[in-house]
């Protein structure tokens, strides 16, 4: 096997976030789920523009926020998601490059406009999600870039994706790639009512092995053994996947393999702000420490730094350099 070119490639919705507060009067006013993700339609997406407050507007998506996550700790990262050639789209690609990671997807001429995500933070922290997918829908088998799969130690799919057919083919493409590479290939969940709507094919994809890891929250777990007894749900985990990693929130997280169940505490937080991309940041530290060969535990650690850091302000982007944290904390070199 060669040496990786990327430490991690994520495949994901390539999504504008546009994060603004909001009391939870709004919620119920406008029928939002709290902390869950609804798709949503182009007039959708703009009634509750013109109702929402102030709003800040940053290049987001799950998997691409982990990404660069991975590259604010020196990792060497890449992502792969549909945009179109709009104004918005133009805007998401100049930020993540700017962010260091390589985006080299071909937007899209035609068809919707970039898709945007409408993010409502109560002020207990929580977020409620209103997406609009847009072009991220329009990512086929075609706009995956096989030499650049192959060349990557970790290949990171975004459940979301599995909503769209053609994004589910390039999803498959994409893993089989990794595999006959040798790669590992991971998957986060990403949101409970996401699980509800394919647990059968996420279970086929871990029971099959055509991914190796995968990243869920309580709730998501839950939901995928349908559920309410956590141990009986990580014993069920444990037969089905080779490595699994459970977050916690502020009871940190379990680190799931075939002999042992580490448990690793979360990192102190002064005040939580805004957890919108908690679990992205999560697993970016996680891979940056599993890229580099680390033990459970420095990954473990790795992901809650990570996570912490992103908590405590608004928007779901590092915004200090995450790598000094590390290096601070001694869990990088």
């Amino acid at each position: 096997m060669s040496a990786a070119r990327y430490d991690v490639l994520g495949i994901g919705n390539a999504i504008v976030d546009v994060i603004a507060r909001a009391e939870e009067d709004f919620l119920l006013a406008q029928g939002m789920r709290k902390g869950g993700m609804m798709l949503i339609d182009e007039a959708r997406a703009h009634a509750i523009y013109d109702a929402m407050g102030p709003a800040i507007e940053t290049s987001g998506g799950s998997a691409a926020n982990t990404i660069v996550g991975l590259a604010s700790l020196g990792a060497r990262s890449a992502f792969i998601g549909k945009i179109k050639d709009d104004l918005l789209g133009r805007a998401y690609s100049h930020d993540i490059r700017a962010a260091g990671v390589n985006f080299a997807t071909k937007p899209a001429i035609d068809g919707p406009s970039t898709g945007r995500c409408y993010v409502l933070v109560t002020p207990d922290g929580e977020r409620t999600m209103n997406t609009y997918l847009g072009a991220a829908q329009d990512l086929h088998p075609g706009d995956i870039d096989a030499e650049a799969i192959a060349a990557s130690a970790v290949v990171y799919l975004e459940g979301y994706l599995w909503d769209p057919k053609n994004a589910k083919e390039a999803f498959l493409k994409a893993a089989k790639i990794a595999h006959d590479a040798g790669r590992k290939v991971a998957l986060t969940l990403s949101d409970a009512f996401c699980v509800d709507r394919w647990r059968d094919e996420f279970l086929q994809l871990m029971r099959s092995r055509t991914v190796d890891l995968i990243f869920a929250n309580e709730a998501e777990l839950h939901s995928l053994y349908q559920s309410s007894d956590f141990d009986a749900a990580i014993a069920a985990l444990r037969a089905d996947i080779e490595v699994a990693v459970v977050t916690r929130s502020e009871k940190g997280c379990l680190v799931v393999g075939p002999d042992d169940i580490e448990a690793v505490p979360a990192f102190p937080v002064d005040r939580v702000v805004d957890t919108t991309g908690a679990g992205d940041l999560f697993a970016a530290g996680f891979l940056c420490g599993l890229a580099r060969g680390a033990d459970d535990r420095t990954c473990g650690r790795l992901g809650a730094l990570a996570a912490a850091e992103v908590i405590q302000h608004i928007g779901a982007r590092p915004e200090a350099s995450l790598k000094d944290l590390a290096r601070e904390n001694g869990l990088l070199d």
